[in-house]
């Protein structure tokens, strides 16, 4: 081969992965978090489970991709390992097709493909009309990157140093070990089967020798699963073991088929005149048979999986930015999820550090005040972190309705930290009272006592939002907020009778003044949440 000749299989296959991450973007950009109810609806069936890995890996050219989107969604919460198993091995089926458009040798359709797809991005106003142009012109460019590669492999045809080490990968450990490293060298199985099937079309490797490089290219994919996985929870990491496993049992047998059976004359027989769909056919024979053997165990391979990597994630997930990777399909869901969790949580501390500060002064202790300043520390941090993850995400293209939720979950982030710095207030009020031997009138811990059921009531039912129950949540908070300023103003004018009664000391109805403007305050922010949450249909549990 000349330079020129290796610049431009360098060049074919930088369009063929840059045609790959065009259509894993536009299908993501287009899709957005609408990815995840349509995860949560089908995969909980196997068979319809396979169909969704199988039909987006199909239409992003790209098993890795999908299978990258699967840890993350296991890793966020938004799917279980056991559904995880049915779309990995749909992702197995749906990555054959690129191959098999490249045995169909629609290359020279691929600048029209192109073409087309660049006019729909260039002339169209709809974002998601563009996305698809985006879907359109990924595949024109992935195909001209391939007949690049074509011709830059012409000139191996007179090596006979590259004929002679293509025939000694008719050894099976060669084999394999050649298909999976390299594979795993440049992430992609389509792109490094497109290239077999190049070679094997321009006549410099035999589907003896193939096959074998094909089976290690199906292992060598999974690299990219498990670079995904490092810093992952358990089921994440399991996630790309049930991935390993499904392409070690395929290739052990269909290995020992090859060996013991004539598979390569009767794939020949088939189409005696292209050697890349000879290629294509065993790649697609391989993943549907291993799919339909492994199908009714697939929970036992979760099993396995679990076997093979015991243990529980006993702590509470951390905010993990490597999610938010613009050129994986689903990360905006990914992302919107993982907010969503931290949300929750940073929504649960604030609830406890409310709670902490009402107990602390119903019973004038100071014990709980440790905890309370711990728990602001962490919901200062959080709120910074969210902030940087918010800032981060806003920079990559996504549907208008993700938009708004990330705005949504901005603005209710404030609003926590707020009701958190309201509640240390009010816990530090109470440590002025202790330090000082100041004391709260009966009445008075009774006023406070209405305020506090009512405060917490409020949190619960926000914390406790369901889809079903969106406007009679709102109903509750905006009814809520309503009486805690009725009460501040009645406890106000109550206050001040019993300083002209000597029945309280000027210092602690000060204090009292204080707390009654903090309790508003958290009753204010609130209802901000509630109507973020209504707007944005929006809902603070565990998932989104």
């Amino acid at each position: 081969m000349k330079i020129t000749d290796f610049m431009l299989l360098l060049g074919g296959l930088g369009l063929f992965l840059y045609g790959m991450k065009m259509m894993s973007e536009g299908l993501e950009t287009a899709a957005g978090n609408k990815l995840k109810g349509i995860l949560e609806k089908l995969t909980s069936n196997r068979f319809l489970g396979v169909f969704v890995g199988m039909v987006i890996t199909a239409l992003i050219q790209s098993s890795s991709a999908t299978t990258v989107m699967v840890v993350g969604f296991v890793n966020s919460g938004l799917m279980t390992l056991n559904q995880a198993v049915w779309v990995i091995m749909g992702a197995n089926i749906g990555t054959t097709i690129t191959g098999q458009l490249i045995a169909l040798d629609i290359g020279a359709l691929a600048p029209l493909i192109a073409f087309i797809g660049v006019m729909i991005i260039l002339f169209f106003k709809s974002k998601r009309t563009r996305c698809i142009g985006e879907i359109i012109a990924g595949l024109g460019i992935l195909f001209i990157g391939m007949d690049f590669m074509g011709n830059a492999m012409v000139p191996l045809r007179d090596s006979t140093f590259f004929i002679k080490m293509m025939t000694s990968f008719s050894n099976p450990l060669f084999g394999i070990a050649a298909g999976a490293l390299f594979t795993a060298l440049i992430q992609s199985s389509s792109a490094s089967i497109g290239i077999l099937q190049t070679l094997a079309s321009s006549g410099l490797i035999g589907l003896n020798s193939s096959i074998y490089i094909l089976f290690g290219q199906n292992i060598g994919t999974c690299i990219t699963a498990i670079i995904a996985s490092i810093g992952t929870n358990h089921n994440a990491k399991r996630t790309t073991i049930i991935h390993l496993l499904f392409n070690i049992i395929g290739t052990l047998l269909f290995v020992t088929i090859a060996l013991t059976l004539p598979f390569t004359d009767w794939v020949a027989h088939f189409t005696p005149n292209s050697p890349a769909a000879q290629i294509a056919n065993v790649h697609t024979l391989f993943n549907i048979t291993t799919t339909l053997l492994l199908l009714p165990f697939g929970n036992l391979l979760a099993a396995i999986a679990r076997k093979l990597l015991p243990g529980e994630d006993l702590s509470e997930p951390e905010m993990q930015l490597e999610f938010v990777k613009p050129y994986q399909i689903g990360s905006t869901a990914i992302a919107l999820s993982q907010l969503c969790k931290e949300v929750h949580r940073m929504f649960k501390l604030a609830t406890q550090n409310v709670t902490l500060a009402f107990d602390a002064v119903a019973k004038n202790s100071i014990d709980e005040l440790n905890l309370v300043y711990k728990n602001e520390h962490y919901l200062d941090y959080l709120n910074m972190e969210i902030i940087r993850y918010i800032s981060k995400i806003s920079a990559t293209d996504m549907p208008l309705a993700d938009a708004k939720m990330l705005n949504a979950l901005f603005k209710i982030t404030g609003d926590i930290e707020r009701i958190g710095d309201h509640a240390l207030n009010i816990a530090q009020y109470e440590e002025r009272i202790h330090n000082e031997n100041l004391t709260l009138s009966e009445p008075t811990l009774k006023e406070l006592q209405q305020m506090r059921l009512l405060i917490l009531d409020t949190l619960h039912q926000i914390a406790s939002n369901h889809p079903t129950h969106r406007v009679e949540t709102l109903d509750y908070v905006l009814y809520s907020e309503e009486t805690i300023d009725k009460m501040n103003q009645s406890f106000r004018q109550n206050q001040i009778e019993r300083l002209h009664l000597s029945s309280c000391s000027p210092e602690a109805c000060v204090l009292y003044s204080e707390m009654l403007i903090d309790i508003e305050r958290i009753s204010d922010h609130l209802l901000n949440i509630a109507q973020t949450c209504y707007q944005a249909e929006l809902y603070l549990t565990d998932t989104l």
